[in-house]
């Protein structure tokens, strides 16, 4: 986690997001900032699912897409969408420490028997279904794929500001990733 770039005051905020959508996010959740009034989002922040964690930012101020690992992949239209007719111009791409996509094959006992308990399912289904998602939603190392992510959304949207965020669970803070 040597890489991650704490924010405790503004002056923590790198140059290139001061002013921007981006230093707000991080100047709203992490300082306090107090909140303006937006009409429309200036944002676009995609993040994990997980339930641990509530960002403290405006009404109106983000669109957000929340899927398992902050994966962004499967969710590109939403991301076009969000940029072609929401005008926006900047995305935080939000990991967090501690997810559950990270080395899922270890949780696959605990998948069957909960989607055999809960749902359901005959072993082979949730074993098949396991087997058929769980690589496509695997991320490794939760940095490392946020930051992969950042590069090709990049690539695919060249004129829009991308940063890469981790949210801690631990403190509840957001951190920039050093790239």
């Amino acid at each position: 986690m040597d890489r991650l770039i704490a924010v405790e005051n503004k002056t923590d905020i790198p140059y290139e997001y001061i002013d921007t959508p981006i230093g707000k996010l991080i100047e709203y959740h992490n300082l306090n900032a107090p909140h303006h009034k937006y009409e429309t989002a200036e944002l676009l922040i995609g993040m994990c699912m997980d339930n641990r964690k509530m960002l403290n930012i405006p009404e109106n101020f983000s669109f957000i897409i929340r899927t398992g690992g902050a994966n962004l992949r499967y969710s590109e239209f939403k991301v076009s969408f969000a940029i072609a007719v929401g005008g926006v111009r900047h995305i935080a791409l939000i990991g967090h420490t501690n997810c559950g996509m990270v080395n899922l094959i270890s949780k696959k006992d605990l998948f069957v028997k909960g989607l055999t308990e809960n749902a359901g399912w005959t072993t082979e289904q949730a074993e098949e279904h396991f087997y058929h998602y769980g690589p496509m939603f695997e991320i490794g190392n939760e940095v490392d794929f946020i930051l992969s992510e950042v590069k090709r959304l990049r690539d695919r949207y060249p004129k829009i500001t991308i940063a890469p965020v981790i949210y801690k669970v631990e403190d509840n803070r957001l951190y920039l990733i050093r790239e």
